[in-house]
């Protein structure tokens, strides 16, 4: 539960660092930031995988660049379903993938993985 909290709160601190710095990407106040995170973390589990495999062809082509534009697009479904996240066309929508994608991993980097098998006994 603490990690879903954690993964919570890193998503709405990505999604509100896209809408300062990402043209085109504005969130309206901060109960709609906090919906927006939620339906993300809810996108990216259950409507991105399905997109990565039916992507997947065009990934291997472009050498993982495409998985921005599938970012972009589940952070894209999420501004369509919420009135109040704005996220206006494609560039912006690979502006905040970059941006939530930058923020996650520097986040994951401090707070470290799930090491339970690597640990020695």
């Amino acid at each position: 539960m603490l990690r879903f909290i954690i993964q919570f709160a890193v998503t709405a601190l990505a999604l509100w660092l896209a809408a300062q710095v990402v043209p085109g990407v504005a969130v309206a106040s901060t109960t709609t930031l906090l919906i927006a995170a939620l339906l993300l973390g809810i996108a990216n589990a259950v409507v991105r995988p399905i997109l990565t495999i039916l992507t997947f062809p065009l990934t291997v082509i472009t050498f993982g660049l495409f998985l921005l534009v599938v970012n972009a697009a589940v952070i894209g479904l999420v501004a369509m379903f919420l009135e109040g996240f704005v996220v206006d066309g494609l560039w912006a929508g690979i502006g905040a993938a970059i941006v939530t994608g930058i923020v996650s991993w520097i986040a994951g980097w401090f707070i470290g993985g799930d090491d339970r098998g690597s640990r020695t006994r």
